[in-house]
């Protein structure tokens, strides 16, 4: 390490409440501080905890007692040593560990704390308690990680800010129930990574988790389900399995919570949901829905079209009494109502609905929903409190003050801040901790998607788009982790770690001083502390990511292998054999000009850290050729454009891995050009059939061929057998023979299922790679 580098105070003090940014200058495992500090600076040396060693408070602060206590026992478990806390003025040279309050250091705000660790004394000091409870977490993670006889502190100088001040976690207890010691736990998690809001979704379709004393069922009935999905949702048919599963939180089991919560300088933000994701409600009272039920709690995930009616005033009786007993619960600020996902179809048929409509001056159901969100929103500030809710509530107007949480991309987001709203970002592309985290065929079972921990670390809050002004409206950012296929507390530690040290670092860290292989590099000490704290945290940064890419000018694929973790060496073979230790170690990306099955690992110490991923290369007559499309695919699957039907990979049952040409309610139409006559004796296309995400095989298969590219002969033409068997998302292959053929231009038309004459598109079709034998 470099020679220490004093910092003084007044370094860090009068400057417009900005700590003073720096690169630091050393990051050993000693203090792989996650999230990264504003200004850390590495000194020479360290502190000896020892059996003399006290932790000194301000005096007549128990605040500070308290963070005191805990931070012995920290010290206990890591060396048997518990150091004495000692409440007495603060005293320049008295040595051992302070703890102290500092007005001065308001500049860094409520959060901020200057720490500095020196072989003779440890200072940490804020503005606040809650500033040095952040500061706490600093020094945690300067602990040794296993239990030790002789502790020493590395010295350090710290001086730390965050730079949003919304710092947070969701977690769905609605579709999958948690007791009050895991919330506890998972509230110690979130302290841990310095954040500081616990968002708690507590009522949807699937179970209602509070307790309201003045309506009963709404726990007795609303909190239990007659059975569960089995499976993936779009596995079909659906599979239940008939147990019954349910729970809920008494109002005392809540204050409980947020009382732990409290001591950890985290707000509770409660969700129930409106008009929406109401069904465990509705079937607890059946009189608040348009069609009056009856209804049961549901066992299947989905968005479902009975929500509570907008045209009955018993509705709005009922939510004011609910949140008349939740509000007082949660001394936070903000109550969350949701206001996503509730499908207008009821309200567009409910004589009520249409009469509340009428009466309001309502042009539709959407600013029937904003005023549904309004008027709820009235008696939420008369309790002197404000409300968020996912962008949905955008639709037809923005409640006065309402705050927005942007879940479908950041464009909500956006439109929020530009109106003078305030702005929690949460977009599904960086922040929804239940995708898959690693390559899906080796992970447990999610709901989709693909968010590794790099992408995560990438998180930007902020709009560039935005002005300086507008940017002042967003207040971070949050993960969010829903529990359709979380059944348990390990699957919920495996979804949310290592993920929620990447977030938290882009929450808490300015953008400048981020880093990707530095965060690698700390992440290493990071692992050990999730073993230390006994969190079940996923390896899925160990498992390579092969990325196989065309070169069609040169008719070659390069391969490039990653991994989010640092440490391990990638290791690979090309022949499908499983790599050991001894097989090729991978150090740049490479070319194949030919088929190959690529299987990659990581090893470190002789020994495997990761499971195998496995990715074919398949060359043919046809691969990398010229093809052109007559209907464009989605934009939401284009893969890599036409050439991704001859780009020598087959796609997956997941229709999200990047592989796929999705059409909706088009056909496939795809024209290659083999450049020059040449023998044909069969075509092979691929198609994906996953009945749950409206993915049907095509209705038939044509193969035409061509000299010229202008007169075509149809060599090949027949319906695909519709399969009545509803199964797991599978791949097919449609094979035409056939007799010697000779031409250089082949067309594939693949007739998509859709009903003939249909109103509007409703079916998918999936197209893969063309294989010309």
């Amino acid at each position: 390490m470099r020679k220490k580098i004093w910092l003084p105070l007044a370094a860090f003090l009068g400057l417009s409440g900005a700590v003073s940014a720096q690169q630091p200058t050393a990051s050993p495992a000693a203090t792989s501080i996650i999230p990264q500090p504003v200004l850390l600076t590495a000194g020479r040396g360290s502190f000896a905890v020892t059996a003399a060693t006290r932790i000194y408070v301000d005096p007549k602060n128990e605040e500070l007692r308290r963070i005191g206590e805990v931070l012995s026992r920290d010290i206990q478990r890591t060396s048997g040593v518990q150091p004495q806390v000692i409440a007495t003025p603060a005293k320049a040279g008295a040595g051992g560990i302070r703890l102290t309050l500092r007005p001065a250091l308001d500049t860094l705000g409520a959060e901020g704390y200057t720490l500095s660790v020196q072989p003779t004394q440890v200072v940490l000091a804020a503005s606040n308690a809650q500033g040095v409870f952040r500061g706490l977490q600093t020094i945690r993670q300067l602990l040794p990680t296993q239990r030790t006889p002789a502790l020493n502190l590395p010295a350090v100088e710290v001086a730390d800010k965050p730079r949003y001040q919304w710092r947070g976690m969701h977690l769905d207890v609605s579709r999958h129930f948690f007791g009050v010691e895991f919330v506890k736990k998972y509230i110690d998690y979130l302290a841990l990574h310095k954040m500081n809001t616990f968002h708690w979704h507590l009522t949807d379709d699937q179970g209602w988790r509070i307790e309201i004393k003045k309506y009963p069922k709404l726990t007795s009935v609303g909190g239990w389900r007659d059975g569960t999905l089995i499976g993936h949702y779009t596995d079909q048919p659906h599979q239940f399995d008939n147990v019954r599963y349910g729970g809920f939180y008494t109002q005392e089991q809540i204050k409980e919570v947020v009382r732990y919560a409290q001591e950890r300088y985290i707000t509770v933000v409660p969700e129930i949901e409106m008009p929406g994701h109401a069904v465990a409600a509705l079937a607890a009272y059946p009189e608040l829905s348009c069609t009056g039920g009856p209804f049961k709690v549901e066992g299947l995930w989905g968005v479902f079209d009975d929500i509570f009616c907008a045209g009955n005033e018993q509705t709005f009786t009922f939510l004011q009494d609910v949140l008349t007993e939740v509000m007082p619960l949660f001394p936070g600020k903000i109550v969350h109502i949701g206001g996503d996902e509730a499908p207008k179809t009821r309200w567009h048929n409910c004589p009520k609905c249409q009469a509340r409509m009428k009466a309001e001056g309502l042009k539709d159901e959407h600013e029937l929903q904003s005023y549904f969100v309004q008027r709820m929103e009235k008696f939420v500030n008369s309790k002197g409190k404000s409300i968020i809710g996912w962008d949905e509530i955008l639709e037809g107007g923005l409640a006065p003050n309402a705050a927005v949480m942007s879940w479908r991309g950041q464009e909500g987001g956006t439109t929020a801040a530009r109106q003078k709203h305030n702005v929690v970002m949460t977009p599904g592309s960086h922040s929804y901790f239940d995708h898959y985290q690693g390559l899906p065929e080796l992970e447990p079972l999610a709901f989709g998607g693909y968010l590794p921990l790099s992408k995560v670390y990438t998180f930007e809050p902020t709009p560039k788009e935005l002005t300086a002004t507008e940017q002042q409206y967003i207040l971070g950012g949050q993960a969010n982790i829903w529990t359709e296929y979380i059944p348990t507390e390990q699957q919920v530690e495996y979804m949310a770690f290592p993920r929620m040290s990447a977030l938290a670092e882009a929450l808490w860290t300015p953008a400048r001083l981020r880093n990707w292989p530095d965060f690698q590099q700390r992440m290493r000490q990071q692992y050990r502390r999730y073993e230390a704290w006994g969190a079940n945290y996923a390896r899925s940064a160990f498992n390579v990511r092969p990325q196989l890419t065309l070169d069609p000018a040169q008719r070659t694929t390069v391969v490039t292998l990653q991994m989010d973790a640092a440490g391990p060496q990638i290791v690979y073979t090309l022949d499908g054999s499983a790599p050991t230790a001894s097989s090729p170690m991978y150090t740049q990306p490479f070319t194949l000009a030919k088929s190959a099955v690529v299987k990659a690992a990581t090893v470190e110490g002789g020994k495997l850290m990761s499971k195998v991923t496995t990715r074919e290369l398949l060359m043919h007559q046809a691969f990398a050729d010229p093809l052109t499309l007559t209907n464009e695919p989605s934009k939401s699957y284009k893969g890599i454009g036409p050439l991704t039907l001859v780009d020598g990979q087959k796609g997956t049952p997941n229709h999200t891995d990047g592989q796929w040409l999705g059409f909706y309610g088009y056909d496939l139409v795809a024209t290659l050009d083999l450049q020059q006559a040449t023998d044909i004796s069969a075509v092979r296309t691929t198609f994906l059939r996953a009945v749950g995400s409206g993915i049907q095989l095509p209705a038939s298969v044509e193969v035409a061929v061509s000299e010229d590219g202008k007169t075509y002969k149809t060599v090949y033409s027949a319906p695909v057998p519709v399969q009545t068997a509803q199964v797991k998302p599978t791949v097919s292959e449609v094979r035409a023979d056939l007799k010697k053929t000779t031409a250089r231009f082949v067309r594939v038309t693949a007739k998509n299922a859709q009903a003939p004459g249909a109103a509007k598109p409703d079916t998918w079709l999936f197209a893969d790679e063309i294989v010309v034998q």
